[in-house]
């Protein structure tokens, strides 16, 4: 906040503190505790993140600090405005953007900044050089008679931030602005919000991408409702030196050695990062019986940095283990062929836009095979043609040797589909919908029920069996869509940013059925925008512009973006330098 601003609100009698002080906040609905004895001081000039696993109250917060709710304990002072006070001037001192898309995809870009304006209250004769100043900001300029429904994913979070900003607020409420959006796109938003900072503004950024949080100046990370660290991101990292470590040298299923290794009770938590499994020791447990536990793999130990996502699942008690209950239970796929998943020259145009051009690519039986891209690159669309929602235009494609424009229906029995939006039905409850799904698949009734029950047992959703879908958090709405998509226990499954939004815990989770139905020979196709995730991958498709513009696994790729400034490149960085490569080679 400028030395202006300050003064014309002391001018005003206000507490000119352009932050928000949370004191011993708590929230109740009905008998149950959301949040508890929350107390914290969100500086100006400063970015501070808000994370935690799924249902820990962060957009509750959020929502209260934005005055759209009061406390039920406690105080909550934003801008200097006490919210349970409902002044209507706090409204124009911060800016709020929603988790949801919360803009008007009827209207153009244009329409939804002068809709946004007029709420705001901005003179009209103001309007023009703040709407140019917002447009240059975020790079919207040549898109202003876009409607707001055909932006991309980055380019609605850049629209909603827009409009957030209208009038220049003090304090900047962002809830989960990199859910579903590209690598690409994500890095202009930080950048944008760093600017922001760096003029004085108290920003709060909540999300579930810790390399988001690792980049903030201080993180809240609240568990259960109650905030269980406050502070620089590396004081908590630096609490894991000496306890994390990656296994290499590993040759061969690298899935199975994972699992083998989250079952020990020296090891917090591990993943794949690559040909190496990452893994933390828990805390009081010496390297020695790592090295015994690798030697006896054929593996070499070798000591790495901590990085912030392993000490945030440990402090909330390790990661969930490496078995899945689901994939134990499963028959080991069989097939005559090793190609589960072929397309030639697949090709789709909407009138004169291709959305897919020309891609080809096969996917081995019991591989993981990762599409990745931009938004907009053609990657949703290249996977509903794979799955036979969509009809292509031109080329071909296979699901087990089916083609999908001669055998569609056969084919859909072959795969298992999690689309990348919501999509179950709302006007069923969480039962009715694995019975519609189970029907829908054809299960006979004795095969049917036990394989409900058996998916409300995985994925712990026995609670919720009356619930609407829609009343469902994140973790447990993705979940349900995993196990309808799963009910058939499909050879091949396709997953279209199947964790967007979760938490690491949750995430973590998905890949262990995902390793485990692997293991079992099921063909996995995968779409994110969590680069670790890509990690998981076998192999790695880059799409771009609607072509395919590298393919190869993980390590080659980061290989191929290797330059002498960054040599040994994540897979974040790498996605980047490949895009950029690209449009140097025009």
């Amino acid at each position: 906040m400028s030395d202006a601003a300050i003064e014309s609100r002391a001018k005003e009698g206000i507490a000119a503190t352009g932050g928000v002080i949370l004191d011993a906040v708590g929230k109740r609905f009905g008998t149950v505790d959301v949040l508890r004895g929350v107390s914290a001081r969100i500086e100006p000039g400063r970015l501070t993140g808000l994370v935690g696993p799924d249902g820990a109250g962060k957009t509750t917060l959020i929502r209260m600090m934005a005055g759209l709710m009061v406390p039920t304990e406690g105080r909550i002072t934003t801008a200097g405005f006490d919210v349970a006070a409902e002044d209507p001037g706090l409204s124009d001192h911060i800016g709020y953007m929603p988790q949801r898309f919360g803009l008007y995809e009827d209207l153009t870009v244009q329409e939804n900044l002068a809709l946004y304006a007029s709420l705001r209250n901005i003179p009209a004769g103001d309007r023009r050089t703040l709407f140019d100043r917002l447009l240059d900001f975020t790079r919207l300029g040549p898109f202003t008679g876009r409607l707001a429904g055909n932006l991309s994913g980055g380019m609605k979070q850049k629209l909603g931030l827009a409009c957030a900003l209208m009038g220049t607020p003090d304090v900047l409420l962002l809830d989960e602005p990199g859910v579903g959006v590209d690598p690409v796109s994500r890095q202009d938003l930080w950048a944008m919000v760093q600017a922001l900072t760096d003029d004085g503004m108290a920003v709060v950024w909540s999300t579930a991408y810790l390399d988001e949080a690792e980049r903030c100046d201080t993180v809240l990370l609240l568990s259960e409702g109650e905030l269980i660290f406050d502070g620089p991101p590396d004081d908590l990292t630096n609490r894991l030196s000496g306890r994390t470590y990656h296994l290499r040298g590993v040759t061969e299923n690298r899935r199975g050695l994972l699992t083998r290794a989250l079952d020990l009770p020296t090891v917090a938590d591990g993943t794949i990062q690559g040909h190496a499994v990452r893994l933390v020791g828990r805390d009081g447990v010496s390297a020695d019986a790592l090295e015994d536990f690798a030697s006896a793999e054929g593996a070499d130990l070798a000591a790495v940095p901590p990085r912030f996502e392993d000490a945030f699942v440990d402090l909330l008690g390790g990661g969930p283990g490496g078995r899945s209950v689901l994939a134990e239970r499963m028959e080991p796929v069989e097939s005559v062929s090793d190609v589960s998943v072929s397309c030639n020259d697949l090709t789709k145009r909407f009138g004169s836009f291709t959305a897919t051009d020309t891609v080809s690519f096969d996917v081995r039986r019991g591989e993981v095979f990762g599409l990745l891209g931009p938004n907009g690159a053609g990657k949703s669309t290249t996977f509903k043609m794979l799955c036979g929602l969509l009809k292509p235009t031109s080329g071909r494609a296979t699901v087990t040797g089916l083609d999908l424009r001669r055998a569609t229906s056969a084919a859909k029995t072959q795969l298992g589909y999690m689309a990348q939006k919501f999509s179950l039905y709302g006007l069923l409850n969480v039962r009715q919908n694995l019975d519609f799904f189970a029907g829908i698949y054809g299960l006979p009734g004795s095969v049917r029920h036990d394989r409900i029950e058996e998916m409300v047992e995985t994925f712990q959703l026995g609670p919720f069996l009356d619930a609407a879908p829609g009343d469902l958090s994140l973790g447990y709405k993705q979940r349900l869509a995993l196990a309808c998509s799963l009910m058939h226990r499909p050879p091949v499954l396709f997953l279209d940013e199947p964790t967007s939004g979760v938490d690491p815990i949750t995430r973590r989770e998905f890949w262990t059925h995902i390793n485990g139905l692997v293991g079992k020979g099921v063909t996995v196709l995968v779409t994110t925008h969590f680069m670790d995730e890509a990690e998981y991958c076998d192999r790695v498709a880059l799409m771009y512009k609607a072509r395919l513009i590298a393919l190869d696994t993980p390590d080659a790729l980061k290989r191929q973006a290797a330059t002498e400034e960054k040599p040994d490149p994540t897979m974040e960085e790498a996605f980047i330098r490949l895009i950029e490569q690209e449009d140097a080679n025009g």
